[in-house]
């Protein structure tokens, strides 16, 4: 008999583990249905081309456990055939360059989440850690527009606020933090606002509820519990129709990523410092998803808040961002 998480469809909203084999067999151990998969961070154009390319090599090298995700049509395939959905995305939009019709290049190729900025500023706008926020420049609104017609989710979890706002207010179809927590639990530049929770929601937006440790309110000392409390706390704010997972979750990191990720363009200033607080407890790998069902019916949540938490929110909004262009729009045509 089937369980009720393996009944599930489940999305993480970001995952940027040391991906290989081993990290893929987790995510289906996991019941994974669909993860979007980090394969630009501080990246330029080529290189972040060359990752494209690594992740499609691992899709064919994997095809047994993998599925790519171009639509939402290919996320109830990867449900029906037992496979895990990978969702190419970034977490800078710095693999765009300065050409706009790359947007649409790199939708074809399966790129369907970009976040503008990472951490600090670049053409875009600013990020979350800039001592001065500059908002979103006029390169940055037409980006904005460049995303919205073709179909790829915006994501402003490390975008700083005055950048999110206008980018909020700018864009034509919802906008995401697919990674972030409440600050009114913990007060973290990498968090949000109740303020900014309400404004991304009025717009049709979206809230990617983090795990990151670093970033809750018990710090190294999280758990999946410490976990649930800062999703009931979006819910709180926001409704539940609007939340979802988004785990960031790093597995298989060493320190040299860390320093990288954590270095002004990878290489600059040093932006934070983790203090090692980075895999939750209870939740260090991705095969743990079942845990945090069963941990959310312990905290005496019904079905339909679970389901819709897990996943089907994700879905929906996905199908309302994804539209316009790409494979099926095309063959329409």
């Amino acid at each position: 008999m089937q369980s009720f998480h393996e009944h599930l469809s489940v999305i993480d909203g970001l995952v940027v583990s040391n991906f290989n084999r081993g990290v893929f067999e987790d995510m289906k151990r996991g019941g994974l249905t669909a993860a979007n998969c980090t394969c630009c961070i501080w990246e330029g154009f080529e290189k972040t081309a060359q990752n494209i390319s690594k992740w499609k090599k691992f899709l064919r090298d994997n095809s047994d456990i993998l599925l790519q995700i171009y639509d939402i049509g290919d996320i109830a395939r990867a449900k029906s055939t037992r496979r895990v959905g990978v969702i190419l995305g970034w977490q800078n939009s710095s693999g765009y360059g300065d050409d706009l019709n790359n947007v649409y290049l790199f939708k074809e190729l399966g790129v369907n989440i970009v976040q503008l900025t990472y951490n600090t500023a670049n053409p875009v706008g600013s990020g979350c850690y800039e001592s001065r926020d500059s908002g979103l420049t006029d390169f940055g609104r037409d980006l904005v527009d460049t995303m919205n017609a073709a179909g790829v989710l915006i994501d402003l979890s490390h975008v700083g606020p005055l950048t999110s706002a206008e980018a909020i207010a700018h864009s034509k179809k919802p906008v995401a933090y697919t990674h972030t927590l409440p600050a009114a639990l913990k007060d973290h530049p990498r968090n949000k606002t109740d303020e900014q929770l309400r404004a991304i929601a009025a717009g049709g937006g979206f809230v990617g509820v983090t795990m990151f440790p670093a970033f809750l309110d018990d710090d190294k000392a999280s758990t999946i519990d410490t976990y649930i409390r800062a999703v009931e706390h979006v819910i709180n704010v926001i409704g539940e129709e609007q939340v979802g997972v988004g785990t960031d979750i790093t597995q298989g990191h060493g320190e040299d990523f860390f320093t990288w990720i954590n270095s002004d363009k990878g290489n600059g200033r040093k932006l934070v410092d983790f203090k090692n607080a980075t895999a939750l407890n209870g939740f260090e790998t991705l095969d743990k998803f079942p845990e945090l069902t069963a941990a959310m019916e312990r905290r005496g949540w019904p079905s339909s808040r679970i389901e819709r938490v897990m996943g089907q929110n994700w879905i929906r909004l996905l199908g309302e961002v994804w539209t316009g262009y790409g494979r099926n729009a095309l063959a329409a045509a």
